[in-house]
């Protein structure tokens, strides 16, 4: 193939979200403060890469909060908690650093104000998510988990005219939308929330995704599996018109056979994908062909989040005095 030239759409923007940069950040710092270990309720953010590069600086990611001992620091990731993990977490007295997105917050906010109201709140999402558990448990007897159309027709309301939607922030914009006026046509009272969830980067990226897809043979979007809106951005590709679209966390995943034919190649990443996985791809599509890389930009991005307000006034530890 090295007689092969062609080139590559890049989408701008792409990777890391302002939420995502504030919780590995906030890991980061804690360590600083606190010193290794640190846990990390669930994965800080879905990226296998952040993961394990946070792991090798001493976080020690677990499941639930009975697996960090008693008096420990624990960050809880971006995807928010319920008030339960909130509890469990005071019993076992455990100094919490709560990395949860701001964007998510509101959703979680949203929720506890509507079910104050007395509303039936039909959660768009998808079940199992770890967004989708921590919002649930704001108001779990309020709330329906609503995982796409074929869920549409099992909802069942109290009054059809307090009924509200709120959704996981990293869904596909078209496929929500598409849902909730499934929803609409049974509830034509249905309520949206006050300002929309899903949130500002994964509408950036499926924006510059659509932007370029239909001159694209082949998309490779970096992201892991378990990340809602990495795959959600391989789905809009794909129906935005790109021929062929592949998930990969690392170059490395990369079929060569998929480039077969391929003129034009699209590439983009999750919002919690840190660039240089970005750059190990444009490196190894140059090094089969591909050389010329064009910025597709759909949007700037200039938001930036405070980190979590238990890291904000503290400093490192003092080195030990030598004995």
């Amino acid at each position: 193939m090295a007689d092969q030239r062609g080139r590559v759409l890049l989408a701008d923007p792409r990777g890391y979200c302002a939420g995502v940069d504030r919780a590995v950040v906030a890991v980061e710092r804690a360590l600083e403060i606190h010193g290794a270990p640190v846990y990390v309720r669930k994965q800080i953010v879905h990226n296998k890469h952040v993961v394990a590069t946070l792991e090798r600086r001493g976080a020690v990611f677990v499941d639930e909060t009975d697996e960090v001992p008693e008096g420990s620091v624990v960050v809880f990731s971006a995807h928010g908690v319920s008030p339960v993990v909130h509890e469990e977490a005071a019993a076992r007295q455990l100094r919490t650093i709560d990395a949860t997105c701001p964007l998510v917050t509101k959703v979680h906010q949203e929720a506890r104000r509507f079910a104050r109201d007395d509303y039936d709140i039909l959660l768009i999402g998808h079940r199992g998510h770890e967004e989708v558990e921590g919002t649930a448990g704001e108001a779990p007897e309020r709330i329906q988990l609503v995982d796409g159309a074929d869920d549409v027709a099992t909802v069942r309301v109290r009054d059809p005219e307090k009924v509200v939607w709120l959704s996981q922030t990293t869904l596909s914009v078209d496929e929500t939308l598409a849902t909730v006026d499934q929803l609409r046509h049974r509830f034509p009272g249905l309520q949206s929330p006050p300002s929309d969830d899903i949130c500002y980067a994964t509408q950036n990226r499926q924006q510059a995704v659509k932007q370029m897809a239909a001159e694209c043979d082949l998309v490779v979007v970096v992201g892991s599996t378990n990340s809602s809106n990495s795959v959600r951005l391989v789905e809009v590709a794909l129906e935005s018109g790109a021929r062929a679209a592949h998930l990969v966390d690392f170059a490395a995943e990369i079929d060569p056979a998929w480039l077969d034919g391929v003129g034009t190649v699209g590439v983009t990443s999750g919002a919690s994908v840190p660039e240089v996985l970005v750059s190990e791809v444009l490196d190894w599509l140059a090094e089969r062909g591909y050389p010329d890389v064009e910025t597709v930009k759909a949007a700037e991005e200039r938001l930036v989040f405070a980190l979590p307000r238990e890291l904000r006034t503290d400093r490192p530890r003092p080195a030990a005095d030598p004995a």
